[in-house]
Formats: structure tokens, C-alpha cells, sequence
């Protein structure tokens, strides 16, 4: 096996992520190719989305919504995802039994499964043909049934909320008046879809990284992988990391674009640390226990340099390391593009 530089998995999960060079594609396409996008601030759709897409206006991403092009719900690791309305179904399918196992050893773990689908019965019927909002559901099914009730019964967060204009993400319908049917599906092919999606976006992968991105145990994981065409390479420990046929892998020396990017971008996350588009030593000021939502950030030659905020009409900056004069000049045209996307 072909050992890959650590730089070199960073350029192909950029790559991937079309934060190399920014795309002509339609947003629901944009997002199969990113894996989805995790959205637990409604801007962070709009923001992730524009660092990938050119010239992307604000409205298209409302109207993609309002269009059902794409669909926001409580997905992977029981976090807001935006998806193309072509994921949601197997990104819902695929993990809803360790999901919902895992509600049930945490906040609600006073429930049973019994109680857990009764509450779920009592909500659909209340959904059918509607919406509410979650202090209405609340009032329905009790507090603590309202914050795991999506887990036994598929709920989206539909428009006006979750928003640019409108950012609390608080109102939802059910999956199937929102996008029809679900398609028959086996949580075996929908496994599958959700590895052949992380492995396109993020690969080449270890299989924990995976199974750490999908909130799926390892042996799911691999069951799926062994089905699968794969190719197969080495990381600089030795670790096996497993690839898509033909998948993107450009030269460690391709040059990264600065790119800003919003709270949360999968690509600071846990599963993808080895390719250090997060250096460890920044992660404390990017996540820590105080700072919930984490911060956007900025990247310079491929890793985050610092970190930003939108006040005023103007994007503030707060490198983590001096910058050199070029280096500053080109990110702060980009922080005046971004500036103007928000206003």
C-alpha cells in the first residue's frame, strides 16, 4: 500500500470539499459532495456553502429550502444537518437504532422504548397535514419526550425557520408530508450510502473515522466496507485507510486558498484530525466546554490560522499566528467578500 503524507490527505479532503477551488453546482449536489452540512446555527448553512459554491447569493439557499431541494433535520450524531433532499432518508435510516438507543441511556433514559413510541404516536397524529413548533411539542409529549420524540418518528425543520432571516430552527413537520414516502430501504443500503458519502467527502479514511462521523459502531461500519469496491492506501502510522476508485488525491504540493469557514465545519471535526486542517494546538480556542458552538475560522495554505467574527459591517480578525504580508492581504480581500455576503 501507498503510504499518504499527512499533507496529502489534507489537499484531498479539501479537495473534496471544494475548498480548493470553488464550484458551479447546484446546492443539493454541493451538499451529497460535502457529506452534508452540519447546521446547528442556521448561517453556518449559508456560510459553509458559500465558501464552496461561486458566487452564491443568500436566496438561493432560502429558496432551496422553501423549494424542499434540501431539507434540515436532527441527523448524525442527533445533530441538524442540512442534506439534499436525496440523503435525508438514508441518512435517517442508517443510524436510528443506535440512536435511539443511546436517547435512551442519556437525558430521557427515565423512558422506555414503550413510552418512547406512544409519545411518537400522540406527535404524528398532531403533526398530520401540519406544523408545530417545539414548545408546542413539548406541551404534547412533556419536555423530556419532545427532545428525543424525532428519533421515533422522522421529523424535518422546515422554512421560515432555520434561516439567514429567521435563525431559530424551531419548527418542524413530518418527514413524509415534508418529502413524501420513504423509499424502501434496508439499513444495510443505507449504511453503505452514508460510507460511499463520508468516503467521497473525507476519504481516504480509517474506518473509525467513519463510524466516528456516521455515530455507528465499527463492525456496521465494516460490514458495509467489505461489500464495496475499494482502494486501499497507508497513513504515516501505518494505520490502513480505504478510499473510492478514482476519487480526488492531488499533489501535496497544491496551493490551498484562503477560505473562511462557519461553526462547526465538518472539517475541524474528531474524524477528520489527521488530515490537521485543525492544528491541535489551535483546537482549545476553536472547542472547548465554554464555547459550545465553537468559532468560524480561516484558512491559510490549507489550516486554520485564526478565527473571525461578522460585526459592524465588517469581518474582525484574530489570527492565531502572525501572518506574513501576503498572507494578510489575501485574507483580508476574502474577509471583504464575505463581509459583503452578509449584508
Amino acid at each position: 500500500m501507498r503510504t499518504l503524507p499527512q499533507r496529502e490527505l489534507n489537499r484531498a479532503v479539501l479537495a473534496r470539499q471544494m475548498l480548493l477551488e470553488r464550484v458551479d453546482a447546484p446546492i443539493p449536489l454541493v451538499l451529497e459532495r460535502m457529506g452534508g452540512l452540519q447546521a446547528q446555527y442556521a448561517p453556518s448553512t449559508y456560510l459553509g456553502l458559500w465558501s464552496r459554491v461561486r458566487d452564491l447569493e443568500r436566496a438561493a439557499v432560502t429558496r432551496a429550502l422553501e423549494e424542499r431541494l434540501i431539507v434540515q433535520g436532527t441527523l448524525l450524531r442527533r445533530t441538524i444537518h442540512v442534506v439534499s433532499r436525496a440523503d435525508y432518508w438514508p441518512f435517517a435510516r442508517a443510524p436510528r437504532e443506535e440512536r435511539r438507543t443511546a436517547a435512551l441511556r442519556g437525558p430521557t433514559r427515565k423512558l422506555t422504548a414503550g413510552e418512547m413510541s406512544g409519545a411518537a404516536r400522540r406527535l404524528r397524529s398532531a403533526l398530520r397535514g401540519t406544523t408545530l413548533r417545539r414548545t408546542e411539542i413539548e406541551e404534547l409529549v412533556g419536555k423530556r419526550r419532545a427532545g428525543a420524540a424525532g428519533l421515533w418518528e422522522d421529523l424535518v425543520r422546515v422554512p421560515p425557520s432555520g434561516t439567514w432571516e429567521r435563525r431559530r430552527a424551531d419548527l418542524y413537520a413530518l418527514a413524509e408530508d415534508w418529502l413524501g414516502a420513504p423509499p424502501q430501504l434496508t439499513k444495510a443500503d443505507a449504511v453503505t450510502h452514508l460510507v460511499h458519502r463520508y468516503l467521497a467527502a473525507f476519504g481516504p479514511a480509517h474506518r473509525t473515522e467513519v463510524a466516528s462521523w456516521a455515530g455507528l459502531p465499527v463492525t456496521v461500519v465494516q460490514r458495509a466496507l467489505d461489500g464495496m469496491d475499494l482502494r486501499r492506501f497507508a497513513d504515516e502510522q501505518d494505520r490502513e485507510l480505504l478510499d473510492l476508485p478514482h476519487a480526488p488525491l492531488p499533489p501535496a504540493d497544491t496551493p490551498a486558498p484562503v477560505r473562511f469557514l462557519p461553526t462547526y465545519d465538518a472539517t475541524l471535526l474528531v474524524h477528520a484530525r489527521r488530515t490537521l486542517i485543525l492544528p491541535e494546538e489551535h483546537r482549545p480556542r476553536v472547542f472547548h466546554t465554554r464555547l459550545p458552538q465553537s468559532v468560524p475560522t480561516f484558512l491559510v495554505d490549507g489550516a486554520v490560522a485564526g478565527s473571525w467574527r461578522f460585526t459592524e459591517g465588517r469581518v474582525e480578525l484574530e489570527p492565531f499566528e502572525p501572518l506574513d504580508d501576503d498572507a494578510r492581504r489575501v485574507v483580508d480581500e476574502e474577509a471583504a467578500r464575505l463581509a459583503a455576503f452578509h449584508v
